[in-house]
């Protein structure tokens, strides 16, 4: 995380000459920097920077709505994707003195919402669909050329997800959902009975397969949709489940380069509360705790990744974007709440926009 002092080392001055007098006073008050997709009450899209006193920093509009933010490895850029099937990604300056660049995908490709960048900043790695072929690509971004798309390997599956960077630098992991779409049915699921999700773990730079990992095959339908990597480099997965709605399946699991994918089991009250649906995953500052978000049930859940078991299980009102703030969480809500659980320090705040599906911290 980087606290208000790196932040504006970072930004420099050129940010804070950008402000208008109440958001530099916002940020003057700030020691944590929060981003997130919005939606106004009047329907419109963007994206925002906030502070964890509840005051906004600054704004971004979006042409339509956005899904996730990614900061590049120094923070001197983000890029909102849209969700899918959203053809555009907007690259900003958080400190506001270079102006937004929107990316549209190729003919062919629409995003899903989730990007990566490389350890060096130099290269933007997202999730996008080949959408005639019913087949997923990571598309390939060069950063110092205006974002240039320079390639794409493929994922290895359908309906690619998030996408996040192990900790070696150099593989990449992707929730393949298993599900089909195409642009002309909208956001229609065009292959329920033949959903094949699974975890991939490939090679950025040369896309070779290193490893895939799948659920039984009797859980074919439960869509593996975003990921954390805790403490011990396991990837915890929450899924979205696309069978009938009485089955109650395990929601949340970790799988290992390894080879080894688990469900953990939850309680069986806690899973219909969470109603097969799981929104956001995040993984606690010291790797210790998982934290899950449930926004059709309106609950945020912090599980130990030592043991599997939750720990602590709050009531949030449309709630799914979720940040990592020391031992706990902060919970972003539909409804413009931010409030931490878990033994984070956020205090309840409101704001006048509703944050959408995913909470990033500027870091």
């Amino acid at each position: 995380m980087w606290q208000r002092r790196a932040f504006l080392r970072a930004a420099g001055v050129g940010f804070v000459a950008s402000l208008l007098p109440a958001q530099t006073e916002a940020l003057d008050r700030a020691d944590l920097v929060l981003a997130a997709a919005v939606q106004t009450s009047a329907g419109k899209y963007g994206a925002a920077l906030v502070s964890e006193r509840g005051e906004v920093v600054s704004k971004l509009t979006l042409p339509d709505r956005g899904h996730d933010i990614v900061f590049s490895p120094s923070g001197a850029r983000g890029v909102v994707f849209a969700r899918q099937p959203g053809t555009f990604a907007v690259v900003f300056d958080p400190a506001g003195s270079v102006a937004p660049v929107t990316l549209t995908s190729p003919e062919g490709r629409h995003f899903y919402g989730h990007g990566v960048f490389s350890p060096d900043g130099r290269l933007l790695y997202a999730t996008e669909s080949d959408f005639e072929a019913a087949k997923g690509v990571i598309g390939i971004y060069d950063a110092t050329d205006d974002y240039r798309r320079i390639g794409e390997m493929p994922t290895y599956g359908t309906g690619p997800h998030e996408l996040l960077l192990m900790g070696d630098g150099q593989t990449l992991v992707i929730a393949n959902g298993g599900i089909e779409t195409h642009p002309d049915y909208g956001r229609a699921e065009l292959n329920l009975d033949t959903m094949d999700p699974s975890v991939v773990f490939v090679d950025r730079t040369s896309g070779e397969l290193i490893g895939q990992v799948r659920l039984a095959t009797g859980l074919h339908q439960l869509s593996i949709r975003h990921m954390a990597i805790d403490g011990r480099q396991r990837v915890w997965f929450g899924c979205q489940y696309k069978g009938e709605m009485a089955d109650r399946p395990q929601l949340i699991g970790y799988a290992t380069r390894d080879g080894e994918i688990k469900l953990v089991e939850l309680p069986g009250d806690l899973l219909a509360d969470m109603r097969n649906y799981i929104g956001s995953v995040a993984v606690s500052a010291d790797g210790e705790m998982i934290g899950v978000s449930s926004p059709v049930g309106n609950l945020v859940v912090a599980i130990s990744a030592e043991t599997g078991r939750p720990s602590v299980i709050e009531t949030v009102r449309n709630g799914c974007g979720l940040a990592p703030q020391g031992a706990g969480f902060i919970a972003s809500s539909g409804d413009g709440a931010l409030r931490g659980f878990a033994g984070a320090t956020q205090a309840d705040q409101a704001f006048e926009f509703g944050f959408d599906n995913h909470l990033a911290v500027l870091a």
